[in-house]
């Protein structure tokens, strides 16, 4: 039987200084960042994290393109860099958190915006509250920078890697803006 090369989901894993980090991308791009801990996970595990966003799409480990992604998120952590325009694979989200997701992507590096800013960004100026439902489902953290997106009375809000992830990737892009030290 021939796989359909539009049907398979690559993955890998790699250590960055915040743990290591789950990604996988179809042939229309990054599908999912995720981070994963302190500890290597087994492939097997990576696989069974994978089952519900490869919605019977063909596994496979690795792929060339998850290699530029790699390479770009590993830049971003050691060189503080902003991450260059990557192509996404967006389509495991609704309309709306599509919509969310889109707008998160226009959030310069190291800037904040509120769920209500999002909200009103998006022509929804009450959904401030599906906001932070849709960047709580944000699949590709970092990439989609729901890390940027705080309360309105200032706190961080939430983060589904944590929010200690959360504290370390604002001040990694704000030690960025300041330049060496």
């Amino acid at each position: 039987m021939m796989i359909n090369p539009d049907s398979r989901m690559y993955y890998t894993q790699f250590a960055s200084p915040l743990g290591w980090i789950m990604m996988a991308a179809t042939v229309q791009g990054l599908c999912l960042v995720q981070f994963c801990g302190a500890e290597r996970p087994a492939d097997a595990f990576l696989r069974t994290q994978l089952q519900a966003a490869a919605r019977g799409a063909d596994l496979r480990a690795d792929g060339p393109l998850l290699r530029h992604f790699t390479k770009a998120l590993r830049a971003y952590f050691q060189q503080r860099s902003p991450l260059p325009s990557l192509p996404l694979d967006l389509s495991r989200g609704s309309a709306f958190q599509q919509r969310v997701w889109e707008e998160l992507c226009r959030i310069p590096f190291a800037e904040t915006r509120t769920y209500g800013d999002v909200a009103r960004s998006i022509g929804q100026p009450r959904a401030a509250r599906a906001v932070g439902q849709a960047c709580g489902l944000n699949p590709l953290a970092i990439v989609v920078p729901c890390h940027r997106v705080t309360a309105q009375n200032g706190k961080l809000g939430g983060y589904s890697g944590g929010l200690e992830i959360k504290k370390a990737l604002l001040a990694l892009e704000e030690q960025a803006l300041m330049g060496p030290t």
